[in-house]
C-alpha cells in the first residue's frame, strides 16, 4: 500500500538544497587532517577527518572534491608555496562550501587552501618535538658523542631499493670489496604515518642481532634516504624516534633528503649531512685521510729512519776512526814500552849475567881455595870410618879409623876421647 505521505527522492534532495542555500550559502575555512586522496581526470577526491589531539581517534570524517577548473589553480599554488606535495596525512585548511542535487547528491567542494595554515602545522609540531626534546636534556645527547676517529663497522638503516641507498653503495661496496670497513644494511618503510614505528623497530631489531653477533658495537648508525615532498619527509618528525637515537650510545650520522630537506633527526644526530652521498663521502674520507695520514707517518718514520742511519753511520765511521787512530797510537806507545822493557831487561839480563859470573869466579876460587886438598896442606886431616868422613867425636868409640893426610893415609885405633870444653 503506498502511503500518501511519502515523497520522492528528488523532492527530498531538493528541500535539502533549499535548507543549504538558505543556512549553509557561504563557504567557509574549516581544519582537517586528509585521510585519503585520490585524483582522476584532474579532479582530487578527498577524504577529511577530524581527530582528537590527544587519543588521535576520529571524531569526524566527510568527502570532498576539488573540481578540475579548481584544482588546476589551488593546487598548483600550494605545492609550490609549501613545498609540499598536495596528498594525504597533511593537517589543512580548505575553503569548502556543501552542496546537494538530486543528480549528484551531497558533495563538499573544496574551493581554496591556505598554504600557511599546513607550513606552521608541520613547523608548530617540529617545534613542539624539538622542545620538548631539550627541555628532557636529549638532543644535544648524541651530537655530544666523539665522531669516529676511523671506520670498520657501520650498520645502515634505509628504505629498500631506494636511489639514495644506490647511491650510498657505489662507495659503500668499494669501500667493502677493498677491505677497509663492512656495512651491513637493514631496510624498512620510510614514509607514511607507520614510518617512524618502521624505524625504530628496525634500529631495535638490528641492534640486538649485532650486539648477538659481534664482539663491539657498530663504529656509526647511518640513517638515509634520498629526497623526496615535505610531507614524506615530515613523517619522520617523530618525537619517539627522535628520542630512540638521542639514547644511542653510538653516534648516528643521518643524511637524508636533498639540501634544502631537514628534519628533527637532522638536530639530534651526531653528524648531518645533506644527502646519504654525502654521508657515504664523510666516511670514504675519514677512510682515506687516515690511511693518508698512516702513509705519512710511515713516509715520515722512513725518512726518519734514513737520517738516523746515514747520521750515526757517519758517527759510527767516526769512531772507527778514532779507534784505529787510538789503537795505532796504543799500539805504536807499547811498542814504545816494549822496546824500553825489552833495552832494560837485556841490559838487566846482562848485569845479571856478568854478576852471576863474578860470582861464580868468587865461588869457584873460594871453592879451590877450600879444596879438601888444599885444607890437608895446611896441616888438617881427613877422618873416617868405614869410608865415611867424621865430624864429631861421638862418633868414634874405640874404633879403628882412617886417617888422611897430605902425604897419604894411616889406620889408627881412637883409645881416649876428650870432649871440647866451652
Amino acid at each position: 500500500m503506498i502511503d500518501s505521505s511519502s515523497i520522492t527522492l528528488s523532492t527530498y534532495l531538493i528541500q535539502i538544497q533549499q535548507v543549504l542555500k538558505t543556512y549553509c550559502a557561504e563557504s567557509v575555512w574549516v581544519k582537517a587532517e586528509i585521510t585519503n586522496c585520490s585524483s582522476k581526470g584532474g579532479h582530487y577526491y578527498l577524504e577529511l577527518a577530524e581527530k582528537d589531539p590527544d587519543t588521535h581517534q576520529r571524531i569526524a570524517a566527510s568527502k570532498a572534491t576539488i573540481w578540475q577548473h579548481v584544482a588546476r589553480r589551488i593546487i598548483a599554488k600550494f605545492e609550490r608555496e609549501t613545498g609540499i606535495q598536495f596528498s594525504k596525512d597533511l593537517n589543512v585548511l580548505v575553503k569548502l562550501k556543501a552542496t546537494i542535487s538530486p543528480e549528484y547528491g551531497f558533495s563538499l567542494n573544496i574551493e581554496d587552501i591556505d598554504s600557511n595554515f599546513t607550513i606552521g602545522d608541520i613547523a608548530r609540531k617540529y617545534l613542539e618535538i624539538r622542545n620538548r626534546l631539550i627541555d628532557e636534556g636529549l638532543i644535544e645527547l648524541n651530537r655530544a658523542i666523539p665522531a669516529p676517529v676511523d671506520f670498520n663497522q657501520v650498520l645502515v638503516i634505509a628504505p629498500e631499493n631506494a636511489a639514495g641507498l644506490g647511491d650510498f653503495k657505489k662507495d659503500a661496496d668499494a669501500l667493502g670489496n677493498a677491505g677497509v670497513c663492512h656495512f651491513e644494511y637493514h631496510h624498512c618503510l620510510f614514509q607514511g604515518t607507520n614510518a617512524p614505528n618502521a624505524i625504530q623497530d628496525t634500529l631495535k631489531r638490528a641492534l640486538k642481532a649485532w650486539s648477538e653477533s659481534k664482539h663491539s658495537p657498530p663504529d656509526v648508525i647511518v640513517i638515509i634516504r634520498g629526497g623526496g615532498a615535505v610531507n614524506d619527509l615530515a613523517y619522520l618528525n617523530d618525537y619517539d624516534l627522535a628520542a630512540l637515537l638521542c639514547k644511542r650510545k653510538v653516534p648516528v650520522w643521518v643524511g637524508i633528503g636533498h639540501e634544502r630537506d631537514k628534519t628533527i633527526l637532522d638536530e639530534v644526530a651526531n653528524r648531518s649531512f645533506d644527502t646519504p652521498s654525502k654521508v657515504i663521502a664523510g666516511i670514504r674520507n675519514t677512510i682515506v685521510n687516515n690511511a693518508q695520514q698512516a702513509k705519512d707517518l710511515y713516509q715520515h718514520i722512513e725518512d726518519l729512519a734514513k737520517t738516523q742511519i746515514v747520521y750515526y753511520r757517519s758517527e759510527s765511521e767516526k769512531l772507527e776512526l778514532q779507534i784505529r787512530n787510538l789503537a795505532l797510537s796504543e799500539l805504536t806507545e807499547a811498542k814504545r814500552d816494549v822496546e824500553t822493557l825489552m833495552g832494560n831487561n837485556q841490559y838487566f839480563a846482562q848485569q845479571t849475567v856478568k854478576q852471576a859470573k863474578q860470582k861464580i869466579e868468587q865461588l869457584f876460587r873460594e871453592t879451590l881455595i877450600q879444596s879438601p886438598s888444599k885444607t890437608l896442606e895446611r896441616g888438617y886431616a881427613i877422618v873416617r870410618l868405614n869410608g865415611h868422613a867424621l865430624s864429631s867425636v861421638h862418633q868414634l868409640k874405640n874404633q879403628t879409623v882412617s886417617i888422611e893426610l897430605q902425604d897419604g893415609k894411616a889406620d889408627a885405633t881412637v883409645i881416649q876421647i876428650k870432649e871440647k870444653t866451652l
